[in-house]
């Protein structure tokens, strides 16, 4: 927590201030979570200040909210490229994001707890985006799109979370999905010059190649990519307390046998009725 709270001093994320007549603050919390590997086993441990955004007054405390996030369909394209021409395979994740985003509204948010006040009945006076806020995922890409363009990457005309910039034969492409990026490219001085300057301007975590992304982990070698999803069905199997199920190879029994002239009709109020008490 401490070293959050470092992060949003040196990234000047707040002005600690009197609230001004008329104006009222939004809360916020202290989130803390167990970051897992895709085997299962504690990676770290996370800990995420989240402003309370279901406060936030419409047209007042935000305006847009609206945010590009990557598509499964274009995930798999990129892999299949990548895999067929032999490609590197790179993950990003940028650290504290949205702290990154512009925010061009007036905002005030209660001290978090851990934050030493000079004077007590003082208060956040927000200047960049925070977790929780509306428009935090907007924001932040904002500021990366506009990152990418000015250093002469073009925006992908089906899914406008995929950047591409071409060097003569030479194609990058790089995928977001809010803070995590996917680099790939035949240009390998590209990806070392692309990572570095990220890191430069929003403080990237490089971690290696591509080993889990959108609930899917990857595994690669020269010839060939494995694409599973073994931890996504654990994470579903336990939030839904299945764990102990018997596993079967197909949902339902093989042997029934459907058909639109047999059997008793559903009656379909009766059937919604019986589904939203469920």
């Amino acid at each position: 927590m401490q070293v959050e709270l470092t992060a949003f001093a040196s990234n000047k994320t707040w002005q600690i201030t009197l609230l001004p007549s008329g104006k009222k603050t939004i809360a916020c919390k202290w989130v803390y979570k167990v970051k897992h590997n895709f085997d299962r086993t504690i990676d770290h441990y996370k800990e995420q200040l989240v402003a309370k955004g279901f406060t936030q007054p419409e047209g007042l405390d935000f305006l847009d909210t609206f945010a590009l996030a990557a598509k499964l369909t274009t995930l798999r394209l990129l892999l299949a490229i990548a895999t067929s021409q032999n490609w590197t395979l790179k993950q990003l994740d940028a650290n504290n994001a949205f702290l990154h985003g512009d925010l061009h509204e007036e905002v005030y948010m209660n001290p978090p707890l851990g934050l030493s006040l000079p004077f007590p009945h003082h208060v956040c006076k927000l200047q960049c985006s925070l977790y929780g806020f509306c428009q935090a995922g907007r924001q932040w890409y904002a500021k990366l799109s506009y990152f990418l363009l000015s250093n002469k990457y073009i925006l992908f005309l089906i899914d406008h979370s995929l950047f591409l910039k071409y060097n003569g034969t030479k194609l990058t492409a790089i995928l977001v999905y809010v803070d995590d990026l996917v680099l790939t490219s035949d240009d390998n001085e590209e990806i070392t010059a692309m990572t570095a300057s990220l890191d430069h301007h929003f403080k990237i975590i490089n971690l290696g190649n591509l080993t889990y992304f959108l609930g899917l982990e990857v595994a690669c070698n020269n010839t060939s990519l494995y694409l599973s999803q073994r931890k996504y069905t654990f994470d579903l199997l336990q939030e839904t307390r299945m764990l102990d199920s018997t596993p079967m190879p197909t949902p339902m029994a093989h042997s029934s046998r459907l058909s639109s002239s047999e059997g008793t009709k559903l009656n379909p109020e009766e059937n919604f009725t019986h589904r939203r008490l469920i």
